[in-house]
């Protein structure tokens, strides 16, 4: 039998539906997809609340007429800007004349992780381990069990901005969709694009889109650090925009998306057309790259500043991935970026035949997020072989 699901994602330029299908054969197949640009929003809220409700129909409308029928109930995936993580390092003693951990010691050690969080504003809607370890010895995620005095953990929770769910499930239930789930877009987004080899080493993700730059720093199937700054593709777009003289479209759609970065191409040049009875012009590269290049590193400089912010100690092993529209599509993007940072940034491995665009990042996670979730509520707990089903099965999540 086929599950259907609907996962809608907020991004800072465009509102992603997503619908698909899973069954037993097939574990996730999207049978639509409706994309609908939008003015996003910043830490203020909405750029345009009174045009919001048409574009999220949009997006949903589009999704049905290509899954071929009428959507009810959708999840919900709260935006970077609307989340925050927290990590942090707890122990407990082990009972008993011959102490081995169990699931009862783990409960404990999430409780005794939110309690040491303390209060927190918003929505808890995802928590798990980064590792165990017994008595100090080698971190693990496969801890019960184990003979031992002492249990540590690294336990991370993602809250949801609640005036952000409030809000989009009262537009949902306005346009007459039933909201069933609400999940956070950046967990998914990790655990899908980070491979897991990778995540055991500590590994950053950067998600350079439109408005914002998301950098998520991953310690096994933990988010242990999330950040939005305030600079993405568009700031790139604009400072081209002024310093050409051109309108916005012109600098995004003849300059941005056609820049190569970290080539030498001294005879390179972008070309404008005559428009309204203004001739045409053209720029060469070496303009283009004045403009360009400063504000990269202007991003560059913020993700360093956050990682340092971050507090979370990266190692020789530790790796860089960039996803997102911002600078993905460029040729050479991701040297380009690797070279400001002083490091290697890779592109995220491709997930899906479907929708595989650096764009599409954050919808794809969320949804990924959700049928791994909807996966392991069906389980029994006892007996799965994937550890963090186990962790959220024994939590109730």
């Amino acid at each position: 039998m086929k599950n259907q699901v609907v996962a809608i994602d907020f991004g800072t330029s465009k509102i992603v539906t997503l619908v698909a299908e899973n069954s037993g054969t097939m574990r996730c197949d999207i049978v639509g997809a409706g994309i609908a640009g939008y003015d996003g929003y910043t830490d203020d809220g909405w750029n345009n609340p009174e045009d919001l409700n048409d574009r999220i129909r949009d997006s949903i409308e589009e999704a049905e007429r290509q899954c071929k029928r009428k959507l009810r109930d959708v999840n919900i995936g709260v935006p970077a800007a609307f989340t925050k993580a927290y990590s942090t390092e707890v122990t407990v003693e082990l009972k008993g004349t011959d102490p081995r951990v169990t699931g009862s010691d783990i409960k404990r050690a999430f409780r005794a992780a939110e309690e040491k969080i303390g209060a927190v504003n918003g929505i808890k809607v995802h928590w798990t381990p980064a590792w165990f370890t017994i008595d100090n010895g080698k971190k693990t995620l496969e801890a019960t069990g184990k003979a031992g005095r002492e249990l540590k953990a690294m336990i991370s929770f993602v809250y949801a901005a609640s005036p952000f769910v409030n809000d989009v499930r009262m537009r949902l239930m306005d346009l007459g969709y039933n909201v069933v789930g609400v999940y956070a877009s950046a967990p998914g987004e990790m655990m899908l694009f980070l491979p897991e080899e990778e995540r055991d080493h500590t590994a950053v993700l950067v998600d350079i889109g439109y408005l914002t730059t998301d950098v998520m720093i991953a310690e096994g199937d933990a988010l242990v650090y999330l950040e939005t700054l305030d600079i993405g593709g568009a700031d790139i777009a604009v400072a081209l925009a002024d310093g050409l003289e051109c309108s916005l479209q012109e600098a995004e759609e003849r300059v941005k998306r056609a820049y190569v970065y970290g080539v030498d191409a001294a005879g390179e040049t972008y070309d404008f057309p005559p428009v309204d009875g203004k001739p045409g012009r053209s720029f060469s590269r070496a303009e283009v790259t004045r403009i360009i290049e400063p504000k990269v590193e202007e991003i560059a400089d913020a993700i360093k500043a956050s990682v340092q912010r971050s507090g979370v100690r990266l190692g020789n092993w530790s790796s860089y991935y960039m996803t997102g529209g911002g600078m993905s599509f460029n040729r050479g993007g991701y040297k380009f970026l690797g070279q400001k940072l002083g490091l290697t940034v890779k592109e995220t491995p491709k997930r899906t035949a479907k929708l595989n665009s650096p764009s599409y990042s954050s919808a794809l996670g969320l949804l990924d997020l959700i049928i791994d979730t909807i996966e392991i509520k069906n389980r029994q707990p006892a007996g799965e072989g994937k550890i963090k089903g186990f962790f959220r099965s024994l939590l109730g999540g």
